[in-house]
């Protein structure tokens, strides 16, 4: 887990700039820095980062619960947090660990998240197992990336009292990227404040400037954007489509957009993305 923070994003003008200032970004937790600082060093020891995560009985008991769950496939259950941290791996823990983080950070008072929260595991879920499949992102990269894609979206719904309006009018959107719908109404959007608190909370650069273009999807043939950001990219629109499915939709916009688009980044055949995304549909109906 890199705890270098990516550059900001430019700001166009004063006015977005005191907008931007007025949407409560949540503070990095000081678990969150403890935690970082001893990733940063040479060689953490799982020890120190499991005393770290030990001072919060609350935080243990959800990674404890979260690494034993049938998703992450282990064959033995972990019975303390450094047992989790010998199972899945320093970067996999610290990874589940700042999604609980964010989870904690973002206030709920305005509606009721836990749907929110629940397609932001689904899409973490989809993000690790098609990097894993296709091998081209570290899964604790892209579990970072999935949790906090769309992390913008309850912070603009504490800002904005009509943003609720705005996001199904965007979801229906045929035509526009999202970001642009967002950006009329509100002269911001969610994958701005989302690559603002990624940075702010020292996420990888990666995760950062995914998180600002996951809607972008044009980014993916600009060669001048990281490879790896675009990968994230791609992986989304596919992580997009298997939730829809999941759903019981046949059809998703998103994918409308930019699946062509992510496919052949990716390079995937008509057949090989439909057998990803078949394999992808039967992971989420096995995971209890």
């Amino acid at each position: 887990m890199n705890s270098v923070a990516a550059p900001a994003p430019v700001i166009a003008s004063t006015v977005e700039d005191a907008l931007l200032r007025s949407i409560r970004i949540p503070p990095r937790p000081s678990l969150l820095v403890d935690l970082q600082r001893e990733l940063a060093e040479t060689d953490p020891s799982p020890r120190r980062i499991a005393r770290i995560i030990g001072n919060d009985v609350g935080m243990s008991g959800a990674l404890l619960k979260l690494a034993n769950s049938p998703f992450f496939g282990a064959a033995r259950k972990a019975k303390s947090v450094e047992q989790a941290i010998n199972f899945l791996g320093i970067n996999q823990c610290a990874a589940l660990l700042t999604g609980l983080l964010a989870r904690q950070a973002i206030d709920g008072k305005d509606g009721n998240l836990d749907s929110f929260w629940e397609i932001s595991a689904r899409r973490a879920q989809a993000l690790v197992f098609t990097s894993r499949r296709l091998r081209i992102a570290p899964p604790d990269i892209a579990h970072t990336f999935g949790l906090f894609c769309d992390i913008g979206v309850p912070l603009l719904m504490s800002r904005f009292p009509d943003y609720k309006d705005t996001f199904a009018i965007a979801s229906r959107d045929a035509e526009q990227k999202f970001t642009l719908v967002e950006d009329a109404r509100h002269s911001t959007n969610h994958a701005a404040i989302g690559c603002l608190l990624a940075r702010n909370w020292g996420l990888s650069p990666d995760v950062s400037w995914a998180i600002l273009h996951h809607h972008d999807y044009a980014v993916m043939n600009d060669d001048a954007t990281d490879d790896a950001v675009r990968s994230l990219v791609a992986l989304s629109v596919l992580a997009d489509k298997g939730i829809q499915r999941l759903h019981g939709y046949g059809s998703s916009l998103e994918w409308d957009k930019g699946g062509d688009i992510a496919c052949a980044h990716l390079g995937l055949s008509e057949d090989e993305t439909a057998d990803l995304l078949d394999e992808l549909h039967e992971t989420f109906h096995t995971e209890h």
